[in-house]
């Protein structure tokens, strides 16, 4: 009975929470239960594709691949982004909560090592609900919140003890830039803040060992991808944060942009990264004493790298 209670309340909170819509750092107030907020979307879970991911960090993907879960919807602005059929509400099915526990359970069923919640910003709601409900009925792998970083620390908090991992990016630490290329001239400092209190939920990275390797149990996983023309913005994030966080966190920096064609009006980015370039920047972090992290090879900037958003694993019985 106390179960049921809860999860009418929950319902409850989750409604309300969508209908003034301040979920993230645009707070737009959209009633998302009768039309869409700044991300594009309303408060129904809209989902691109879940299922086995094999090209995270290693000791995310391991050797079965991370359950990626690929959530349709975002509430930046990216003009380089590189999966904006579904970061633009292209591609998407509607799923409920119910459904998206289903689906961390068939994941795991296919051997997932963790269950990767790609873009989930927008829908923190439902997937805290989602969490909770597949706790209650006894799963028992890591939960990761795959975000770009533009996210309020008051959502972050009510998440606290339902998430595992924390993969966020940390793209600008320039607001003119982020301003440029996102529309988010606020993004460094909810950027800052978001990481912070993602340190403070989980303040050491701790790993399990493998037959396959050291598996990331805990802990946080700081992306950056380098951007064409911005090795110097990329030196003082990693400046930033290896000061800021020193070893408690692993930083992977990223060598995987691909210009798209709608980069025309921005001429400065419109061209791949060079590999002196990304050199400079791995020196770089090496040269100040960042030991804990992840590198990409060259290869890695190549659209391949990036899933079909099919609908893979939307619907039952089809998770690839």
């Amino acid at each position: 009975m106390t179960a049921e209670i809860n999860i009418e309340t929950a319902e409850r909170n989750m409604i309300r929470e969508y209908g003034n819509c301040m979920l993230c750092p645009r707070r737009c107030s959209a009633d998302r239960n009768k039309s869409h907020g700044y991300c594009r979307e309303s408060d129904r879970i809209r989902i691109a594709r879940a299922s086995l991911h094999m090209w995270e960090e290693p000791c995310i993907s391991g050797i079965h691949g991370s359950g990626a879960v690929f959530f349709t919807g975002c509430n930046m602005s990216c003009v380089f982004c590189q999966n904006r059929d579904i970061s633009r509400g292209r591609i998407g099915k509607e799923i409920t909560v119910e459904r998206l526990i289903e689906i961390f359970f068939e994941l795991r069923e296919q051997g997932a090592e963790n269950i990767n919640l790609v873009s989930a910003d927008i829908y923190i709601p439902s997937v805290r609900m989602a969490i909770e409900g597949a706790k209650r009925k006894g799963f028992d792998l890591p939960f990761i919140l795959n975000t770009s970083g533009y996210i309020n620390v008051e959502s972050l908090k009510s998440l606290e003890g339902l998430i595992n991992i924390y993969l966020p990016d940390m793209k600008y630490i320039r607001a003119a830039d982020a301003l440029r290329y996102s529309n988010a001239s606020d993004y460094p400092e909810i950027c800052k803040k978001s990481i912070d209190e993602m340190v403070r939920q989980q303040p050491e990275c701790v790993f399990k060992e493998t037959d396959e390797g050291k598996m990331l149990k805990r802990g946080v996983v700081v992306r950056h991808l380098l951007m064409p023309g911005m090795v110097i913005q990329a030196k003082m994030i990693i400046k930033y944060l290896h000061e800021r966080y020193e070893d408690r966190i692993l930083i992977s920096l990223m060598n995987q942009y691909v210009p798209n064609e709608e980069l025309k009006a921005y001429h400065m980015i419109d061209r791949p990264v060079s590999e002196s370039e990304y050199r400079s920047l791995v020196r770089y972090a090496q040269s100040i004493g960042v030991t804990e992290g992840y590198i990409q090879d060259k290869a890695s900037a190549d659209e391949t790298f990036i899933p079909e958003f099919d609908l893979s694993g939307v619907d039952s019985k089809q998770v690839m």
